[in-house]
């Protein structure tokens, strides 16, 4: 369904409420849901639950349409409709129905601009079917700027893999310092993370205030893996924030230098190295513009691109972006290859990475770089929990979210390490 934007109507703060003004500013808006802070008067616990009812709307907003579509003559304006979906969403979570349609009608009616369509509300949510079950409806497609390339990489069966687990709430993933004894109980996944279901509050986990872990997604641990920072090396993190890459670089011994453009986002690295108890120098630069004084023994780049791999992890992606920064984004790709490589040591080691899934951000940039640069070579990867058909024919690494799909999946990443000689 397309509508126009219509604000949310105000209300008193609730869980509802903060999710209900959250959809309006990620689908009329057009903001990330990590530009706002949502249900900040609510409790902890409510505001985690404001946040578990936006995702899972955003992640469902396709299968809440197809269950609302033969109700409605044409589509309501937009915080009606939204008010609409997140009553059908609680509904097939099993919420008491008499409570869930109470509430969607005082929303509706505590809107100047919703208060005349609370008798629409009310009719279309008595009119549901009994026994909703939104995963019996085939999984949302991703976005056809995403989707298309994607079936051209990968094929329709791999896509539609993808999608379903896209669909699915994502596990937490977190990577454990060497030696670690202190740690949550959760899977061990084959490349040395940790995988929890129901984690609840993070920092009330075991060896949390002890820094003996950080929350990292499976995929985006295995860069700096695939970078084998040795002990007293000079290694320089680019774009480093919010700084997992960092931790493991300085948690292998490394000298870690970690550059981000953000002072902003280095926030959350600066808290992370102070709770860890770990070291790096933080640079806050234009890496366009900036000169290290040395050259390093080895650069983790992991690029800005579109996060189209991180989709499983945030629905309101496809929501907000289109595809139309592409162009910007792989120019400034390239130009970050070839400005990390003037800054390797003879013999120093790059990895490039971005968490996308399109080949444009990862086997393409790294065909082009190969063609610009003649002395670099590809290091073969190998890693722990990694399987043969991961590699690309240029040596690369494709991680996609439908590897691992019976545990959960992963974030969609390129990855390569490049030898400068």
């Amino acid at each position: 369904m397309t509508q126009k934007a219509t604000a949310a109507p105000k209300g008193a703060e609730s869980a509802r409420g903060a999710a209900l003004t959250a959809l309006g500013a990620v689908l009329g808006e057009g903001r990330m849901l990590s530009q706002m802070t949502l249900g900040a008067a609510l409790s902890p616990a409510e505001r985690a639950r404001a946040e578990r009812l936006t995702d899972a709307t955003l992640r469902n907003l396709d299968r809440l349409d197809r269950v609302l579509k033969p109700l409605l003559r044409k589509a309501p304006p937009l915080a009606v409709l939204n008010i609409l979906r997140l009553a059908v969403l609680e509904l097939a979570q099993g919420a008491a129905p008499h409570g869930v349609v109470n509430e969607a009608v005082a929303m509706a009616r505590a809107g100047k601009r919703t208060q005349h369509m609370a008798g629409l509300v009310n009719a279309v949510l008595r009119a549901l079917p009994e026994g909703l079950d939104l995963s019996a409806l085939p999984p949302p497609m991703m976005p056809r700027w995403l989707r298309q390339p994607l079936v051209h990489a990968h094929g329709r069966d791999a896509v539609q893999a993808m999608e379903a687990v896209h669909a699915l709430p994502p596990p937490l993933d977190i990577t454990p310092r060497a030696g670690a004894t202190i740690l949550p109980e959760g899977l061990r996944l084959p490349n040395g993370s940790i995988r929890l279901t129901q984690p609840g509050r993070i920092s009330a986990l075991p060896g949390y205030e002890r820094g003996t872990w950080w929350v990292q997604d499976a995929a985006a641990s295995m860069a700096a893996r695939l970078l084998s920072p040795k002990p007293g090396e000079r290694v320089l993190d680019l774009c480093a924030a919010p700084g997992g890459k960092t931790l493991q670089l300085a948690d292998a011994g490394a000298k870690v230098t970690a550059l981000d453009i953000s002072d902003a986002r280095m926030d959350r690295l600066r808290e992370n190295l102070s709770r860890t108890g770990l070291a790096a120098d933080l640079v806050v630069a234009d890496a366009l513009r900036w000169q290290p004084e040395a050259p390093f023994d080895a650069i983790l780049l992991d690029a800005p691109c579109s996060a189209s791999g991180t989709l499983r992890r945030h629905p309101d992606l496809p929501q907000v972006k289109d595809g139309s920064e592409l162009a910007e984004l792989t120019a400034l790709q390239a130009a970050l290859i070839d400005r990390a490589l003037t800054w390797l040591a003879p013999g120093g080691r790059l990895v490039f990475c971005t968490c996308s899934l399109l080949p444009a951000e990862g086997e393409d940039q790294l065909s082009a770089a190969l063609a610009r640069h003649p002395g670099l070579t590809v290091l073969p990867p190998t890693l722990p929990g990694m399987e043969h058909g991961w590699v690309t024919a240029t040596g690369g690494l494709r991680l996609r979210p439908d590897y691992w799909a019976d545990i959960g999946g992963m974030d969609g990443f390129f990855m390569a390490a490049l030898r400068k000689t």
